[in-house]
């Protein structure tokens, strides 16, 4: 009886333990570990503003949209081609026809421009609405997605036969947009401190997401598998919102003045970068319920778009020493001469 009474209370003493240690480690703050990135490299190119980026895993190209051209870069050789096709304040670049066309949103001249990844050469213009900036290709309807930041709509481009099909009509300054492969898509609001999600299919507005204490989000990105999204604010905070109950579960810290979220799903990570601060946050997402800041990577003041290579999972980032902003303006002149591509990696 003495053994079975030893043991009854040995086992309740483990239970209890295993309770606390369970307790503990939910109470418990999570560490944020050192980050193993860091600027490894930089291609120098041509003087000119920038927005967005793409790379095209195929070729091993970078194409940046630049405020007079379109820049491209071959990512083996370093070769710089600075001005493969004329721009009017380009923001985004997609790559089609693996790798054959690239479709450019033109800003000042409100088209959308299909060129020749060969040669740069113009092969179509579809005028999309006032001020068109981002742009992504959505895999459901196979149509090009375009937010028109100046009318607040959505125009949707057949790639196949390079014409306008239909517009949305949403509202508001129209920032990033990702599509979730289903036939939905979600666009940030800039001015509304809001998310939309979009019914690409039927082609309407279907749901609001406030953004409570988020002001002026820009970059956007939909990870852990569609259950997620991360929304970069202007005041230095970032949003993680569960795509589901369409609610905010979550936000950290990030920096100045960032214009992106970067996705590596095959590393599970994501990464922001901010250009007012010249860091670029890394966050883990590999746990839906965990999706936190692990590291802040020292970079450059304007880094604040880029693109990931899902070869090696280096990260480019446009830049170029900015000179102090005049009176008014939010932020500096590039200084000329000092337009660089940051090249972001582990460490070796």
């Amino acid at each position: 009886m003495l053994n079975k009474a030893v043991s009854a209370a040995v086992a309740a003493f483990l239970v209890a333990s295993v309770t606390n240690q369970t307790a503990e480690a939910r109470t418990a703050p999570r560490k944020v570990e050192a980050s193993q990135y860091r600027v490894v490299d930089r291609i120098p190119a041509a003087d000119g503003g920038w927005d967005f980026a793409a790379i095209d895993p195929g070729t091993g190209m970078l194409y940046i949209a630049r405020s007079n051209a379109v820049t491209a870069v071959n990512l083996t050789s370093r070769n710089v081609v600075n001005h493969l096709a004329e721009a009017h304040r380009g923001h985004q670049v997609l790559v089609l026809d693996k790798g054959a066309t690239l479709f450019e949103t033109d800003g000042e001249t409100g088209l959308g421009r299909f060129l020749s990844a060969h040669d740069g050469s113009v092969l179509a213009e579809v005028a999309t609405g006032k001020k068109p900036d981002a742009a992504f290709l959505d895999p459901k309807t196979g149509l090009i997605a375009v937010m028109n930041a100046g009318d607040g709509t959505i125009a949707l481009i057949d790639p196949a036969t390079r014409q306008l099909v239909d517009k949305i009509t949403v509202g508001g300054g129209l920032e990033f947009a990702v599509p979730d492969g289903m036939g939905s898509a979600y666009v940030n609001i800039e001015d509304a401190n809001s998310i939309v999600k979009i019914d690409l299919v039927a082609r309407q507005k279907t749901a609001t997401i406030a953004l409570s204490g988020c002001e002026g989000p820009t970059g956007l990105a939909l990870v852990a598998n569609g259950t997620r999204l991360i929304s970069a604010c202007a005041n230095e905070t970032a949003m993680v919102v569960d795509t589901a109950s369409k609610a905010v579960i979550g936000h950290f810290a990030i920096g100045k003045d960032p214009d992106a979220v970067l996705v590596d799903e095959e590393r599970a990570r994501a990464f922001i970068p901010c250009g007012g601060s010249g860091t670029l946050v890394e966050v883990a997402i590999g746990d839906p319920a965990a999706i936190r800041p692990v590291g802040s990577i020292p970079t450059q003041i304007g880094a604040k778009t880029g693109a990931i290579d899902p070869r090696d999972g280096r990260i480019y980032l446009p830049t170029a020493t900015l000179a102090s902003p005049e009176p008014g303006a939010k932020r500096g002149k590039p200084v000329p001469g000092s337009f660089v591509v940051l090249v972001v990696a582990p460490h070796a």
